[in-house]
């Protein structure tokens, strides 16, 4: 079967799913996405590796990773492999120095792995058809957007307006030691808007 390559276009609030998220994933040089809902946990652990945020302790997808790196194994790819009853299904393909493994995952933490360890996303045909969404072709993405911006502009950004920079400076410290990364990405964001 003929693989199709994928990548994280965006990241944002489930609109059927009350206290979910929804990861989108596009077609690399095509139209297509594909949205799979995912838990709130799993979509910060996905953003914070997309904004590049160190947490003071591990998540749980930093320790497997620091785990596969001292046991030098490495992710080489992860393949979304199918769907049964709107339930997709994942594979992590793992290679070390005496072996090739695919091993059975959760495809959102198999994205939340992908994008620490930067593999690439795969997944086939009759998967895209039975699920996928067809874009209109809008032109390219604009400068500056990124996959979590969906979820940072759809927290109340109004009481964030409404703060002076120290407030927020507060409350961004604040969220990062409750580890709500999704939160502090829309607050640096405030903060950074402010600075222009």
């Amino acid at each position: 079967m003929k693989r199709i390559e994928l990548e994280i276009v965006a990241l944002s609030h489930s609109i059927t799913q009350t206290h979910s998220y929804a990861v989108v994933l596009g077609e690399i040089n095509g139209l297509r996405r594909l949205p799979i809902v995912i838990g709130g946990f799993e979509a910060q652990a996905i953003a914070v590796a997309l904004e590049k945020m160190q947490p003071s302790r591990p998540l749980t997808h930093d320790l497997f990773k620091n785990f596969m790196h001292a046991f030098a194994v490495d992710l080489t790819e992860i393949i979304i492999s199918d769907l049964q009853e709107g339930i997709f299904y994942s594979k992590l393909v793992c290679v070390s120095e005496k072996d090739t493994v695919e091993i059975d995952s959760r495809t959102s933490d198999a994205l939340a792995l992908a994008v620490r360890f930067g593999c690439p996303i795969y997944t086939y045909e009759h998967i895209l058809e039975s699920a996928g969404i067809l874009m209109e072709d809008t032109g390219k993405k604009k400068k500056g957007d990124s996959p979590t911006k969906a979820v940072a502009e759809s927290v109340s950004n109004d009481d964030l307006k409404s703060l002076s920079v120290e407030e927020l400076n507060s409350l961004l410290n604040e969220v990062l030691e409750n580890e709500d990364y999704l939160r502090a990405i829309s607050i640096r964001d405030e903060i950074n808007r402010r600075k222009v």
